[in-house]
């Protein structure tokens, strides 16, 4: 704040300035105008003689009018270039009053009413905090100083959850809704915050925030895996492995989160086989495919590394939505995956219940899996294929 303390205080003393000059000339003005009236004073002294000689009879008319014509250039010359008078006068005391307190009223508006506490945010921020706590405190302080900023609202949301305050995150989150929209992964965030706060305990809220966000769109993640996590608490653990293994189909390859994922699926799995009362038995794959994607030389300076890439499979008859998917970045290629039955956007619609499909790489700058920037797409092959196969993003998605 030394900064900007030190052009506030240069920039009162130019306002002080332009307030007392006005003083400083007027105590010239004022020599002035008391000089023009001495001067006006002698004259009429020298009238009043030149009246009493000619009463005297010392002066005739001619003598008389002489002499006062005489006074008169002398007054003249006196007063000559001298500034004319003031109409009105302030004194002093209104004009300094003024130096005071306008300085000191537009001080107290600027802290009243300006953005102070948005300069020291600035300040703050620039040097990392500390520790969680005191990054949330940051934040709070954030959303005080700007309460209609979603962005600021979502991120204290997200803070108070890895502070394990899920009632706080799910308040905020409401919040973040009311400012933003109802848009999908707000509330699927909106409604983990809910499921934690309850003590993870599923209530129509939860289930009608997630059909929602679902609804609008089918691979929000926060919602794929609290409804994972709700039927695995549930017992019902073949929900439960449908939806982790949609979200498993939304995570890049090399993402952390993939084995606990999987580990996830595996252990719904070998419950379903426990309960069912028969052996644990693996999640089936039916079919694989192979691919290795790379970018075309030509597009490396028209893409970012951080722009999303979509690898799937659909049937080259059927429904236009991917049968399986992979997700990964331009930074990653390129690189070869796989996809298979266990990569399902659907557990109703797999690989291996299409006998012919097309392999689809796009690269999606908002990480949109419908629409991007470019696109490489294969010609139709049995989904049954062992060999690898090759694909380059090299076109304009239409």
């Amino acid at each position: 704040m030394t900064e900007f303390w030190l052009s506030a205080g240069l920039l009162l003393l130019a306002a002080l300035g332009f307030l007392l000059i006005p003083i400083l000339r007027g105590r010239r003005q004022q020599q002035e105008e008391d000089r023009t009236a001495l001067n006006v004073a002698l004259y009429q002294e020298r009238i009043d003689e030149l009246a009493a000689q000619q009463a005297a009879g010392v002066l005739d008319e001619a003598q008389m009018a002489k002499g006062r014509d005489e006074a008169a250039r002398e007054l003249l010359a006196d007063t000559e270039g001298a500034d004319v008078a003031r109409q009105g006068h302030l004194g002093k005391a209104l004009p300094v009053l003024t130096a005071v307190l306008v300085p000191l009223m537009a001080l107290g508006l600027y802290l009243h009413f300006g953005a102070a506490d948005r300069v020291e945010l600035t300040q703050e921020f620039a040097q990392a905090p500390k520790s969680m706590e005191e990054m949330t405190a940051r934040l709070e302080r954030v959303v005080q100083a700007q309460p209609d900023s979603a962005e600021a609202v979502y991120y204290l949301g997200r803070s108070y959850m890895a502070e394990q305050r899920p009632a706080d995150a799910a308040r905020t989150f409401e919040r973040a809704v009311a400012l933003a929209g109802r848009q999908p992964d707000l509330l699927g965030q909106w409604a983990q915050a809910l499921y934690f706060a309850a003590g993870k305990q599923w209530n129509p809220q939860l289930q009608a925030l997630t059909d929602e966000a679902l609804k609008t769109d089918p691979n929000e993640v926060t919602s794929l895996g609290l409804r994972g996590i709700a039927a695995f608490e549930g017992e019902r653990y073949q929900e439960a492995i449908d939806y982790w293994k949609r979200l498993l189909a939304q995570l890049p390859e090399g993402d952390a989160s993939r084995e606990a994922l999987q580990g996830g699926i595996n252990r719904a799995a070998e419950r379903l086989g426990g309960s069912s009362g028969q052996a644990a038995q693996p999640v089936p794959v039916a079919a694989r495919l192979k691919v290795r994607v790379e970018l075309a030389a030509a597009l490396k300076d028209k893409v970012r590394a951080d722009d999303t890439v979509f690898i799937f499979a659909r049937a080259s008859n059927g429904p236009p939505m991917p049968l399986a998917a992979k997700r990964v970045t331009v930074a990653q290629l390129p690189i070869e995956v796989e996809l298979s039955d266990a990569d399902a956007m659907l557990p109703q619609m797999k690989l291996s219940d299409f006998a012919e499909v097309q392999l689809v790489a796009r690269v999606s700058r908002a990480g949109q899996p419908t629409h991007g920037e470019w696109i490489g797409q294969g010609a139709p092959l049995p989904s049954a294929t062992q060999a690898t196969q090759h694909l380059t993003i090299d076109s304009p998605d239409p």
